[in-house]
């Protein structure tokens, strides 16, 4: 007899024997799908596998295209997708496994879809009412060890539940509403398979109200000046205070009355200070938001690169919507390990140097999972795109301890025949969190020149734009994530 620990998926079926072993674990295989036996503490252990879903939904009866179809049932994925006919071997080998199992650990991902995964497994497969719960954010072998230590008693009933309740929801929105639009457009004489649901359905009315929007704009005129000029050896444009002229003649007027002036005076001469906040840690959709604005990574990709370095150790949970980093993941001991990392070392010597280290957390929190941090193990990367996403991930996350940055604004009003143009410059006086979180620092460096008040502009010319207002912006594939 032996207990029997079921992970998500393959590689954290090794990661787990490999951390729990006290020798060494034994891989086996039954029709190539493998397992390992360990011994851990008096505890035989053998750890099994999924491959993601092995049940999923399906109606209880087949009665062909109809619709509205409520009664519906757990069903092995093999027999409900012929997409996921290689997870019937899987399935036949932890029902074989769980046979002479007399204890059963469920060491799924720790949310609600590793839930559903962990539960069916157990109910349908296992044929058990319950099991324990491992419960970690990363697949070190610290945090692995201390899970199993830690287990509970019992499924987090919550979250399975919860997890349960959404794949219903989805099954019964999606089938029942794809079917309806199906059968309206061929009702109307034509025949095309449609497809809707919970999620998409409400994506693509967005999308769509956009669509909309931006073809019922009607761009209205209006006009700017700008004075480019020359003070104390420096270079400087400068727009005339009014911004958006919308009536022409109120534009054609200032521009008769400076149009040929040589000369300006400084009017007025303001210096602003003000600390620049580091940087929250990621959860999920901000590292999706940046993965696409620094690297055009789409967030679907972000997500299956994040989900790869969580399996391989090197990063934390990904599926997280947390913004905090709890002290007790040991900040000093991460960057510590991280220095092994020759392109992190001297970044981490910095932050080690500092009497304190405490993240600029975020408001977001998440019960199961902190915020997306590397674990400090050294990274085996297979492509250019994994080291891109664990780069940004790992700078981000020291970029959070670190000083805020001190930046500085100058505003110049420039008297030009008695009409105001303004002139704005913002600067990084002290770098702080940039140093930190370079390349990924995306912020304009405009310095203005040194002026005083009454000090003479000397005018190379004075401009008058003619523009239009631009309709709203088309969802990028990160916006869209956002507005949902």
């Amino acid at each position: 007899m032996y207990e029997l620990i079921i992970s998500e998926k393959p590689n954290a079926a090794k990661k787990i024997a490999e951390a729990l072993a006290d020798g060494k674990a034994i891989k086996e295989n039954i029709s190539g799908v493998p397992y390992y036996l360990v011994t851990h503490g008096k505890r035989d252990i053998v750890v099994a596998c999924a491959v993601g879903h092995l049940y999923g939904l399906a109606e209880k009866e087949k009665k062909g295209w109809v619709f509205p179809v409520f009664d519906i049932e757990w069903k092995p994925s093999s027999e409900t997708n012929k997409r996921s006919d290689f997870s019937k071997k899987y399935l036949n080998a932890i029902k074989k496994l769980a046979k002479e199992a007399d204890e059963f650990t469920v060491a799924t991902d720790y949310d609600q879809e590793g839930s559903v995964i962990g539960k069916n497994i157990i109910v349908f497969a296992c044929k058990k009412k319950d099991a324990n719960r491992m419960k970690f954010s990363t697949l070190t072998q610290e945090d692995l060890v201390e899970s199993y230590e830690n287990k509970t008693k019992h499924l987090d009933w919550p979250q399975a539940e919860a997890g349960d309740a959404r794949h219903h929801l989805d099954w019964i929105n999606g089938i029942n509403y794809s079917r309806a639009l199906t059968s309206s457009i061929k009702t109307a004489g034509s025949f095309k398979l449609m497809s809707t649901g919970r999620v998409q359905g409400p994506a693509l009315k967005i999308v769509v109200d956009r669509e909309k929007e931006i073809k019922a704009f009607k761009p209205v005129p209006f006009w700017q000046i700008e004075l480019q000029g020359n003070v104390n050896k420096g270079d400087v444009i400068a727009w005339h205070k009014e911004d958006k002229f919308w009536k022409k003649e109120k534009a054609t007027e200032v521009m008769k009355k400076v149009k040929n002036e040589k000369k300006a005076v400084v009017d007025k001469a303001e210096k602003k200070q003000f600390q620049q906040q580091p940087p929250t840690p990621f959860d999920l959709t901000s590292l999706q938001i940046e993965a696409y604005r620094c690297h055009h990574i789409s967030p679907k990709e972000t997500l299956e690169i994040g989900q790869e370095l969580y399996t391989s150790g090197v990063i934390s949970y990904p599926r997280t919507s947390s913004q905090q980093l709890p002290e007790k993941l040991g900040f000093k001991k991460i960057l510590k390990q991280l220095a092994r990392q020759k392109e992190y070392s001297e970044l981490t010597k910095k932050l080690l140097s500092f009497k304190s280290l405490k993240p600029n957390n975020g408001k977001k929190t998440d019960p199961a999972h902190p915020a997306i941090y590397p674990t400090g193990n050294v990274p085996s990367l297979s492509n250019e795109r994994e080291q891109k996403i664990y780069d940004l991930i790992t700078k981000r996350f020291m970029a959070t301890f670190a000083e805020s940055a001190l930046r500085e604004t100058m505003t110049i009003d420039i008297n030009c025949k008695d009409e105001i143009f303004i002139a704005k410059g913002t600067r990084t006086v002290e770098k702080g969190w940039h140093v930190f979180y370079q390349p990924y620092v995306k912020i304009e460096e405009e310095e203005l020149p040194k002026v005083n008040k009454n000090d003479t502009v000397n005018v190379k010319k004075i401009n008058l734009y003619n523009k239009e207002t631009q309709p709203p912006k088309r969802y990028t594939p990160a916006s869209i994530i956002k507005e949902l």
